[in-house]
């Protein structure tokens, strides 16, 4: 599935890398996910282990996120038989008949990302109390469903998206923001529902799985308020004229808040799978490999150029045969103009703090959804020759980290991972590895 140019650079440990990261995808894989979790019984429709009552009308079946499309597929297979409509939004736009399908924008929404919000929010208005929804929610909502508040336009959620992404905040503040200027997230969704019933799915990109942070947390409630988003802003110096005006009169009482409870936001909501799930498939891949692996933490986060030095000095610090896994994910706080994710300005960090080293270890940071920031690269790997290649080929590895242009020099090196989209959406998985030899 990954590009074999990568594998030009000491084939034999890189294969193990890409083994692993291969399992985690399919430790992560959506469809696999929502027939664990989803079911028809003779008690009724088994969302976890908590059983509804089956409609007496039809199934709404509403799926927004970079693993939309698969996990609604999924859940029709659960469903067959049954009466069932509804939308799947995703950057595709693939199509899961009799579903309408919406192609909408990320990193940053756009006008299929308006329509997608409002048909959404216009087929749970729909829904009458015969009615079950069932909310399928996957990594990348928060952009590709959207629907502003009152004094906002595409252009201003753009802006205020462009700079929290450029700024370095952490996702869970950019959602924080985001949720205060929608009126589809934060429950909201679930509100425009009610009284008809609901179920929520959710496939976690977002480190540590707060629910509320996934896609904007459409039909859980919301913990923060207008106050918390506008200090987000402040905290992070994001200039945004329309957005801190929306923000500043909710903070003022003049618009509401997003719900925090009530039988509308009553029903279940399961987590179905995370990136705790996807480093653990990629341990048990690398054990059948013969290697000794070990899942080191689930919860990275940081900048990612600090982030790949300190796992270089871990993998410096395996004994041969020894991987570790990890899995989180990482912010750039912008300073250049190049062109690069958060994943290859990982790798390329990671490479340069092992140039020299004898232990032949590596580092490789790869983003589950195939897409590492605004390019189309997956991901990238780090060795001690990751300098060198670079500098033979006439480039400077310390001026391209800090222009964040790591893209152009790892490809060069044979050192970009790339692979396309691939339909699900967990955060990413990070790799140290000592080979054996």
């Amino acid at each position: 599935m990954f590009d074999p140019a990568v594998l030009a650079a000491d084939p034999a440990p890189r294969r193990d890398v890409l083994a692993a990261l291969a399992a985690a995808l399919e430790a992560a894989d959506p469809a696999a996910a929502v027939r664990r979790y989803l079911r028809l019984s003779r008690r009724g429709l088994m969302v976890g282990g908590r059983p509804l009552p089956l409609p007496r009308g039809r199934f709404l079946v509403l799926a927004l996120g970079k693993a939309a499309p698969a996990m609604a597929a999924a859940a029709l297979e659960v469903l067959d038989g049954r009466e069932v409509a509804g939308v799947v939004a995703s950057p595709s736009g693939a199509e899961v008949a009799p579903l309408e399908a919406i192609a909408a924008g990320h990193p940053l929404p756009n006008a299929g990302s308006f329509q997608a919000g409002s048909r959404l929010l216009s087929l749970a208005r729909d829904a009458g109390p015969d009615d079950l929804v069932l909310v399928l929610v996957s990594g990348g909502g928060s952009a590709l469903a959207e629907s502003p508040l009152p004094g906002l336009a595409l252009k201003d959620l753009k802006e205020v998206n462009r700079a929290l992404l450029r700024s370095g905040a952490p996702i869970t503040e950019v959602n924080a923001v985001r949720r205060h200027l929608s009126a589809f997230k934060g429950g909201r969704l679930a509100a425009a529902a009610h009284p008809a019933p609901t179920a929520t799915l959710i496939l976690s990109d977002v480190v540590g799985s707060p629910l509320e942070a996934i896609a904007g947390g459409p039909t859980v409630p919301d913990p923060t308020t207008f106050a918390d988003a506008l200090a987000v802003l402040e905290r992070w110096e994001v200039t945004a004229p329309c957005a801190r005006a929306v923000l500043e009169a909710g903070a003022a009482g003049r618009l509401g808040d997003t719900p925090s409870g009530g039988p509308a936001l009553a029903g279940p909501v399961v987590l179905v799978a995370d990136g705790a799930i996807a480093a653990k498939g990629a341990v048990e891949r690398a054990r059948q490999r013969g290697l000794q692996a070990r899942v080191a933490s689930t919860a990275v986060q940081g900048e990612a150029r600090l982030v790949g030095a300190h796992l270089a000095a871990a993998a410096r610090r395996l004994r041969p045969g020894q991987m570790t896994l990890y899995a989180g994910e990482t912010t750039v706080t912008l300073a250049g103009t190049g062109n690069g994710g958060r994943n290859q300005e990982l790798a390329l960090a990671a490479g340069i703090a092992l140039a020299g080293s004898r232990t032949g270890a590596l580092v490789a940071s790869f983003a589950t959804d195939g897409v590492d920031g605004p390019t189309d690269a997956a991901g990238g790997i780090g060795d001690p020759r990751t300098v060198t290649r670079g500098r033979e080929r006439g480039l400077d590895s310390a001026a391209s980290l800090a222009a964040n242009d790591s893209l152009p020099y790892l490809e060069a090196c044979g050192d970009l991972l790339r692979c396309g989209p691939t339909g699900t959406n967990v955060g990413d998985i990070m790799v140290a590895y000592r080979p054996r030899r």
